[in-house]
């Protein structure tokens, strides 16, 4: 096989990979245990960059997206949608005043009051999301993200959102 022919496949493979993956998919992976035991540290996933282009995202979807308080990418779970109210009373999570099914959740230290397992009640505004990550008691998220200023950063915003995360079969 000469030289030309072996350029010639990586340019028609590079016009192939990069626009799938800067547009429609690419894959990640878990840098975290805050998602155990559901998706454990390490774990090879895909991000879809399609779906939510249609539609918006739902309540226990996956989504990876910039941090809004830190440098780098966050895989978690949506637990509350745009105009829903949420509230956590002792690590557990009320939508619109009724306690959510959460089969789930992991807490490493369940017994240990944290900051962010008590959230008075608030309004989800439009265009965020109020994500968590099911190992509660060891994730950063908006039970306890924080602005410069110390403030509470309790939501998610849709620009941040880079897609929805879909496991493999095999993984």
């Amino acid at each position: 096989m000469g030289l030309l022919r072996i350029l010639k496949l990586f340019a028609i493979a590079l016009a192939v990979v990069l626009p799938l993956r800067l547009w429609v998919a690419e894959p990640i992976y878990v840098a975290s245990p805050s998602m155990e035991p559901t998706l454990r540290t390490g774990t090879l996933l895909i991000l879809d960059k399609l779906t939510l282009r249609a539609r918006a995202p739902r309540r226990g979807e996956f989504l990876s997206f910039r941090s809004p308080v830190e440098d780098i990418d966050m895989v978690k779970r949506v637990i509350a949608l745009p105009g829903e109210t949420v509230e956590m009373r002792e690590k557990a999570v009320f939508i619109n005043g009724n306690k959510i099914d959460e089969p789930y959740v992991f807490h490493s230290r369940a017994d240990e009051r944290l900051e962010g397992d008590s959230l008075a009640p608030m309004v989800v505004p439009e265009k965020s999301y109020f994500v968590l990550g099911d190992n509660r008691d060891e994730s950063s998220d908006s039970s306890v993200w924080k602005d410069r200023e110390g403030k509470p950063l309790r939501f998610l915003r849709l620009s941040l959102i880079q897609g929805l995360v879909r496991r493999l079969p095999w993984a």
